[in-house]
Formats: C-alpha cells, structure tokens, sequence
C-alpha cells in the first residue's frame, strides 16, 4: 500500500521474510490474542505489527496494531516503536481515552517528522489501532488498513479505509489546497493512494494523520476482532474473513488462516493479521494456552522484566514485533522472534485488485502505492 514505485518494541530488524506467528493470553483471562505476518509475494517487508498487554492505574491494557508502510519501512518502524508508549502517558489516558488516542497519533506523526532527517525521502505508514480498556474497545485508524470485529454472529467494520476519492477526503484535501488525480488508482497529488497517514512530509498539508475512532462495549456479543492490512483485505471481503476463523478458537491459528487465504488468492501485497478473542462469558480453559507457555501463561517473556503481563508463544523468527532487551515497558514482545527483512521497499506486484497500482503517470514524482 502507499507509493507507486516507490512500542514496546523494537529495534534493529535483520533480513528475514519468513512467515511469523504468535500470541498470548491476558493474565485476567478476559482476552487473547494472536498475529501472523508474512512479506506474501513480494520481495520485501513493510507490515509491522504490535501486540502488548500492560497496566496503567492497575486496569489491564490491551494494545494491539497493525502498521503498513509504504516509500519505506522507516514511518510504519518509528509509528510501531513509539505509538502506544505514547498514548499510555498521557495523562488523561483512563479518563479520556479517544482525546489520549487522537493525540498521541498526531504527537508521535509530529515526533517522527522531526526525527526523519532524509528530506529526499518520504516514507508513511497506515495504523490500525485497538485499545481494550476495562469493557470498552476503541478502535482508530489512519490510511486503509482495516478493524472488523464479529458481534452476534455478524461482521461488522469498525474503521474506514481513508481513500482520496471520498467524498468528505477529497473536500478536506482540496479545502487545503491539494488535489486529487487518477493515476492507476485516485492519488492524493496523483502520489499517494491513501487520504490519511503517518509521515509523507512533502503531502503532509494534505495527508494527516488524524485517526477515526469508534468505541465498542466489550460483552457476551463480541466475539473477536480482526486487524489486517489491505494485503487481506484487498482479496478477502469482511464477511468471509469473520466465516472463515469463527470455528476457530485458537488466535494464533485463526490469524495464519485468514494469512494463508489471502496469500492462496494471489494477494499481491505483505499480509499482516491480528485476532483478538473476547473470553467474557466463555471458559478460558477452552481457550487454549498459547504455545510453550508451560504451567503458568503469565510467564514474563525473556529480558522483559517481571510486569509482562503474558507469556507469548514461541512461534519462530517474527518480523515484527519487539525484539528482546527493549526495557521495562516492554509487554507482551513476543519469544524467540528475531527480526525481519525491512530493508527494501516493496516491489509492486500486481493482485486483481492492485493491480492498477504502479501505473501512475507522473513525470515528476514516483507514485506511491
């Protein structure tokens, strides 16, 4: 997703574009959660993902995010790194949690700006995000990854894709002066295929990075909640992704089917997913325990330190969550999860339904997709 042609976590991140899979369950017992990620068909690795449990004003915190770069992994690494530390200091985190979220995305997009000195350059990122707070979940996104969750039995999305044809995008991008042009797709500046993002200084008058947020009550009709980039979404509607892991009890595995689906329907782009099951009203113990988790699940993971709060599963070289030794913060950073190719952008292959990506007609400037 972006250009054509173009926290808790983290750090240095290796070649390594082998599929990656894990999860955990909270020490309340009231949520788990699972992720997989693969590069799919292309040659290199933009998708990062987050999943961290922490404790702000003894409430358990569940974070969880999915973050799809595009010019670049260097936007989607910073916003990965940085987002949620962010949010969970701010100070009216408990008591206004949507104004906490609203800032800490513009502060970290503003904090990322100052800090990326390569001005020829410009790389962005998506983030869909999820905070479970006691029995709310607020979900906020930026650029077109996507949150469906399934209550009752039935999909319902709970973030829009933020596109530059829209309506309301398109008003708001040529109220400030920019424009908004068919190359292969509608682009932002005849650039950049998504309306809102994370860095992308030189469209940034345009492109912001002001999330939608939607709240959702966490009770015995939520069933789970499904984070994915547009590496899924671009072959898998919302309501065959909600069918096709609803039998599923395990998150992990449900997460590497809806991967293995996407990537079995030719989807062209890195494929990141993240589920997380609501175990309100449910028997935990039929939850299964995440992998090598041994007698307790709340086993700290290596060089966490003792406040992790779940013991993730060892699931192999991970692309994108925490490596080890990232500090007292540091939640839910998977075992055993190395670190990820991220060194080339992507190369654009071409799904049915990107595959009037990398078309764009500029002379002057290498579109984004």
């Amino acid at each position: 997703m972006g250009y054509l042609n173009s926290a808790l976590s983290s750090s240095s991140q290796a070649k390594d574009d082998t599929p990656a899979s894990g999860g955990g369950l909270s020490h309340n017992g009231k949520f788990s959660y699972g992720y997989a990620s693969s590069a799919g068909k292309r040659s290199s690795m933009e998708d990062f993902y987050e999943t961290r449990i922490d404790g702000v004003d003894g409430e358990t915190v569940g974070l969880f995010g999915v973050f799809d770069g595009h010019g670049g992994i260097r936007a989607a690494e910073y916003v990965k790194k940085n987002l949620f530390s962010n949010l969970i200091s701010h100070p009216k985190f408990i008591s206004d949690t949507k104004s906490a979220i609203s800032d800490a995305y513009n502060h970290t997009d503003n904090e990322y700006l100052k800090s990326e000195n390569n001005h020829h350059k410009d790389a962005g990122s998506t983030a869909s995000t999820a905070i479970l707070v006691g029995d709310r979940l607020l979900v906020a996104n930026v650029g077109d990854s996507r949150a469906v969750i399934c209550r009752g039995g039935k999909a319902i999305a709970v973030s829009r894709d933020h596109k530059p044809d829209q309506t309301d995008e398109r008003q708001r991008i040529e109220d400030a002066g920019g424009f908004v042009m068919w190359a292969g797709t509608w682009r932002v500046g005849g650039v950049l295929a998504v309306s809102r993002a994370f860095g992308d200084r030189l469209l940034k008058q345009y492109v912001v990075a002001d999330p939608e947020i939607q709240e959702e009550k966490v009770d015995s009709s939520l069933e789970f909640l499904i984070l994915a980039s547009d590496g899924l979404w671009d072959v898998v509607t919302n309501e065959e992704a909600v069918a096709m892991i609803k039998p599923i009890g395990d998150a992990e595995e449900a997460a590497k089917r809806l991967m293995q689906e996407a990537y079995q329907r030719g989807s062209a782009d890195n494929i990141t997913c993240v589920v997380v099951r609501f175990l309100v009203n449910q028997d935990t113990s039929s939850q299964v325990a995440p992998h090598n988790q041994g007698a307790s699940s709340q086993v700290a993971p290596h060089n966490q330190g003792a406040s992790s709060q779940v013991a993730p599963r060892n699931q192999g070289a991970s692309s994108q969550v925490a490596p080890h030794n990232q500090g007292a913060s540091s939640q839910v950073a998977p075992r055993n999860q190395g670190t990820s190719s991220q060194v080339a952008p992507r190369n654009q292959g071409t799904s049915s339904q990107v595959a009037q990506r990398n078309q764009g007609t500029s002379s002057q400037v290498a579109p984004r997709n």
